[in-house]
């Protein structure tokens, strides 16, 4: 299984940018999609959380400010960051908690995608 994270980039302060995170190879179903980032200088952190069914969770610095989404056909979930501030920069880490048959459950992270908001 793999994840491949898109979309980062640099914004403006006050801009959009989306992120999108496809997963790949063999599947039997996915759980939770979850979106992490890692500033400078500072340890991960979990930004934004959606199960199977849709319920989503934020860290309170995003709420009202980014939207995670998935569309679980295409085993893909997304990040649409509005209203971007400078403290958002960061790379950008998705991963996923995936099902596979006969193996079990099993957690992938994907390679980061840097995301710079610049003033």
């Amino acid at each position: 299984v793999q994840l491949q994270a898109s979309g980062g980039g640099v914004a403006q302060s006050g801009g959009s940018l989306r992120l999108s995170c496809v997963a790949s190879g063999n599947i039997g179903s996915i759980n939770e999609m979850e979106w992490y980032r890692q500033a400078p200088g500072k340890q991960r952190e979990l930004v934004a959380t959606i199960t199977s069914d849709h319920r989503t969770s934020y860290v309170p610095s995003v709420k009202g400010r980014f939207t995670i989404s998935r569309d679980n056909a295409k085993n893909t979930a997304y990040l649409q960051m509005d209203s971007l501030r400078l403290e958002d920069t960061g790379v950008y880490y998705c991963n996923a908690v995936v099902v596979i048959y006969g193996v079990g459950i099993r957690t992938f992270w994907g390679r980061g995608t840097l995301v710079t908001v610049s003033s």
